[in-house]
């Protein structure tokens, strides 16, 4: 039997799936990364030698654990934004600046400066973010320029892995949106983008749509591996557009809500829309001719794990669900206990590095389980601003899709459906942007003959979960007041960064 791989290299680790013809997932492994390095506040990086590494074990266990299967094609999603520079023979320079870092103020103001706010939004669909890559490529030039004199090519985390294992130098169109080089509206680099930075066009891959096979599998490769050589490799995506796919995310009105480390809320579109103030992004998406809209939030899962490692100190004991079963406990709104979850500064709808992480509202009343529900609402009320502004800009919802760890916990469905207001849906199998890479594998291998074909033959809904009316008046009151947070505390948010 013939058989797609799905890869997707995230921030906690490298996952691999090993889907069929049926989009059945015959075998799965995950091999976890060091945790990133902080060395300051607000950075966050990662050593693209430690994905290589996670890639080939996690690959070596899929295929052992279905006994050598025949893989026709391979797919790769992960992280996005993260900086890996290359030296002309393709040395790591730097441990790669990730997603979650804040270092680049300084860069994006000076970008604003040059080319006004606008005029990036017009020329990328987006504002220059401390999030984005060339902002990361900017510090590095400020900052490092013994290294930067070496730098000659820039990947992202996935193609970094993608350069291990076939040779080529190539990025999706989906992936290269949050790098802030790409003209999104035409699916190319932009030139102009490029001049204003100062950068070679040079140091840029050849782009692909998602599904299109771009590489093949290299002698080396193959031995880091386990797979053979010569077998195609699809272009793939970034982790976001990558688990859409996933999700069967891929037409529009069709919403996703995904809580990982971060916490996404994801509309597919038919056309490049855009905020006027750059608060959610606009991207491609992997389903070629289509883009998407999401909003992001810095902290999601995140702040879950936060929590749990502070409250339960050097006792392992502590799980997930003792304190999820705690919070449950808990009434609707938390009785007043508010969390902005703002432990990574904030992008939707803020766009403010400086934000910082607050509980609020705190009695002597108040229990562990108080603090926990108000995560866990904190986390969704910052969902919930992706959701007014898609009103504002008449982005369609019709359907909500609940993905990782925010979709396998019935308390976070249940706050979730009660704070979006809408009846949400949790699939059967919900395996994340390694599925979804797989799928695109899938249309590169001529499984399916499109990106949709594809999500409608495998994707299935398991259950629905519809808001709870009890809980609409204490939901809708402390959503109110989780609005007034971050204007209030602002000015404190400047002063203490």
């Amino acid at each position: 039997m013939d058989y797609v791989l799905g890869i997707d290299v995230g921030t906690g680790g490298t996952r691999a799936v090993l889907v069929d013809r049926a989009g059945a997932i015959a075998s799965s492994a995950t091999c976890e990364h060091v945790p990133f390095a902080s060395p300051h506040t607000g950075w966050a990086e990662q050593d693209p030698y430690d994905w290589w590494k996670a890639a080939g074990s996690a690959i070596k266990q899929v295929l052992a654990n279905a006994g050598n299967p025949n893989i026709v094609c391979v797919g790769l999603a992960g992280q996005m934004h993260g900086a890996v520079l290359l030296d002309e023979s393709d040395q790591v320079l730097r441990p790669a600046l990730i997603w979650c870092d804040q270092r680049t103020q300084a860069q994006c103001d000076w970008l604003n400066s040059k080319l006004g706010e606008q005029g990036i939004i017009e020329l990328t669909c987006n504002p220059a973010l401390t999030n984005f890559t060339l902002t990361k490529l900017l510090w590095v030039r400020d900052n490092e320029p013994e290294i930067w004199k070496r730098f000659r090519r820039v990947l992202l985390p996935k193609d970094y892995v993608r350069l291990g294992l076939t040779g080529e130098h190539a990025m999706d169109v989906a992936d290269a949106s949050g790098t802030l080089m790409l003209d999104v509206a035409h699916r190319r680099w932009s030139q102009e983008m490029m001049s204003a930075a100062g950068l070679p066009m040079s140091c840029l891959p050849k782009l692909f749509e998602s599904p299109e096979v771009c590489s093949r599998i290299s002698e080396a490769g193959a031995a880091h591996s386990g797979l053979k050589p010569g077998t195609p490799v699809v272009a793939g995506a970034g982790d976001q557009a990558g688990g859409a796919v996933g999700m069967g995310i891929v037409r529009a009105a069709v919403v996703s809500a995904t809580i990982g480390t971060s916490g996404v809320v994801f509309a597919a579109t038919d056309t490049p829309a855009m905020d006027a103030k750059g608060r959610v992004h606009t991207f491609c998406h992997a389903v070629p001719g289509r883009w998407h809209v999401m909003g992001v939030t810095q902290a999601a899962g995140l702040s879950f794990r936060w929590i749990r490692d502070l409250l339960r100190g050097d006792s392992a004991e502590l799980s997930y669900d003792d304190l999820t079963r705690e919070a449950a406990t808990v009434p609707a709104g938390s009785d007043g206990v508010l969390w902005a979850p703002y432990l990574m500064g904030e992008r939707t709808p803020h766009l403010d590095p400086n934000a910082r992480g607050t509980l609020a509202g705190l009695a002597a009343s108040h229990t562990r389980g108080h603090v926990v529900r108000a995560v866990l609402e904190g986390v969704a009320f910052s969902l919930k601003d992706t959701f007014s502004l898609f009103a504002e800009m008449q982005v369609p919802v019709c359907k909500v899709r609940l993905g990782g760890g925010g979709a396998r916990s019935d308390l976070w469905r249940q706050i979730q459906a009660d704070v979006y207001e809408h009846e949400v849906e949790v699939l059967t199998a919900e395996e994340g942007a390694a599925y979804g890479a797989a799928l695109l594998a899938g249309v590169g291998a001529k499984f399916w003959g499109s990106v949709e074909e594809a999500c409608d033959a495998v994707v299935n809904v398991q259950t629905r979960v519809s808001p709870e009316p009890r809980s609409a008046t204490a939901i809708k009151k402390q959503y109110e007041n989780y609005r007034q947070l971050y204007p209030a505390l602002k000015p404190i948010f400047a002063r203490i960064t």
